[in-house]
């Protein structure tokens, strides 16, 4: 039996096509290790979305490819975004690797690695509820992914390059899905794709996200159900109306980008700071006590001292919950790509280190309105390694984005050696990212 360490780089969404990946590998008889030092294959699932995911998988290889020198059995197989984007160049650079696949077959991944790949399916890999998958996030959430590829063009991004056009998961099979994950223990879902309010147009259904909602809330067992990464300029009356529903999370993760007209108009976005900011009153009006994410990006062309001095007003104004910032990454194809940049490297991180201190600042105080309050939590597991501590999640934290809740030990009396998936917690103190608390009986 060949033993396999899968590295998963970059997002959510490559995430879950790693755990296609190893439900494929566990059915074909492999098994699995975490030290890639013990495997007999090591697999590295890449991001090519910017510059520095490109970086750290080509770091990731070169690393694995160390391991590789000093026992020339291993064999080192590359999947996902990034050989998409470039595996001519890839190749080249690393002709030691066996083996290179995109991001059309992993669900052939056996295929890949015993040499015997097929015919290269002609769109990007979209699982089902059919697909085996072997879940590695806690067990009491996971990712569901509900589409692929992306039908806009925004001037700055790649992945339209890189998986196509959108295409809709059906809603039988998110649904058939969910009540599997349902019935491990599984009670939130986090829906996620490339844009998760544009989720069923391509099959011409309106509001289709609304119309999932609606059905995911009535699967038993399932308690929350979180939807991330969609467009500011698709979130619709109907949508705001259906986060009042229990189940559904009141957190929208909607990326701006920025908020200087004529860099929103370059970067072919639909809404500048003005705009943004009558949005965000809206949803804060309709969704009482929303959590808002957003991300922006920093450095692009055109961007000087004024454009940003107007994107730090426009943080202190719109008051996000969370927030994440990117330095600019020309990316070939796109039409952004050989403009004239107006920042340097150094410049860019600077700004970024900027918002990221202000947002700090403005999550603390966020934060601290929680101290003295009780929550209902997600249990994710131990704190650390060896801790009695509990991890844990409010329903205004993403998974692995945002901070956590860190709940002190319950005490023996409570008989919570096996805790239940979602407990309560009083907030007794506050971080700019993490909360501290004890379990409430």
């Amino acid at each position: 039996m060949k033993k396999i360490a899968l590295i998963s780089l970059g997002c959510a969404k490559n995430l879950v096509d790693s755990e296609v990946m190893l439900g494929v590998l566990k059915r074909s008889g492999y098994s699995f290790v975490d030290r890639p030092g013990s495997a007999d294959i090591i697999v590295v699932n890449t991001c090519g979305f910017i510059q520095p995911a490109r970086d750290e998988a080509e770091e990731t290889l070169e690393s694995a490819l160390l391991l590789k020198r000093k026992d020339p059995r291993k064999r080192i197989v590359v999947a996902g975004c990034y050989v998409e984007r470039d595996e001519a160049r890839l190749r080249l650079r690393f002709p030691e690797v066996d083996a290179w696949t995109g991001v059309r077959s992993f669900d052939r991944i056996s295929e890949v690695l015993e040499g015997r790949p097929g015919s290269r399916p002609d769109r990007t890999f979209l699982y089902s509820d059919a697909s085996p998958r072997v879940v590695t996030t806690p067990t009491t959430w996971a990712y569901v992914k509900i589409s692929e590829g992306c039908s806009h063009r925004c001037g700055f991004c790649s992945i339209p390059l890189i998986k196509g056009r959108y295409f809709s998961r059906s809603m039988a099979s998110i649904l058939r899905e969910v009540r599997v994950l349902s019935g491990l223990g599984v009670r939130e879902i986090d829906l996620v794709s490339h844009d998760t309010t544009f989720y069923g147009r391509d099959r011409g259904t309106r509001d289709g996200l609304v119309k999932l909602l609606e059905r995911l809330i009535r699967v038993d067992g399932i308690e929350w159900v979180r939807f991330l990464y969609g467009y500011p300029d698709e979130v619709t009356d109907a949508l705001l109306d259906i986060m009042n529903e229990k189940k559904v999370c009141r957190y929208l993760d909607i990326p701006f980008q920025h908020s200087d007209p004529a860099l929103v108009k370059a970067m072919k976005r639909g809404l500048d700071g003005a705009r943004a900011l009558r949005l965000l009153a809206k949803i804060r009006a309709r969704v009482p006590g929303v959590a808002v994410r957003t991300s922006l990006i920093v450095g692009f062309p055109g961007e000087g001292r004024k454009e940003f001095r107007s994107l730090k007003r426009f943080v202190e104004e719109a008051r996000f919950d969370h927030l994440g910032v990117f330095t600019y990454s020309p990316e070939s194809g796109t039409d952004s790509y050989g403009l004239p940049e107006t920042a340097g490297r150094e410049e860019k991180k600077g700004r970024r280190a900027e918002l990221m201190l202000l947002q700090a600042e403005l999550s603390l105080e966020r934060n601290k309105s929680y101290v003295g309050k009780v929550l209902d939590v997600l249990v994710e597991g131990p704190a650390g390694p060896g801790s009695r501590a509990l991890a844990a999640r409010a329903r205004f934290q993403a998974p692995e984005v945002d901070g956590r809740v860190l709940i002190s030990p319950p005490g023996r009396r409570f008989g919570t050696s096996a805790p239940a998936a979602i407990i309560r917690a009083r907030i007794r103190s506050a971080g700019p990212y993490d909360l501290q608390g004890r379990f409430v009986p």
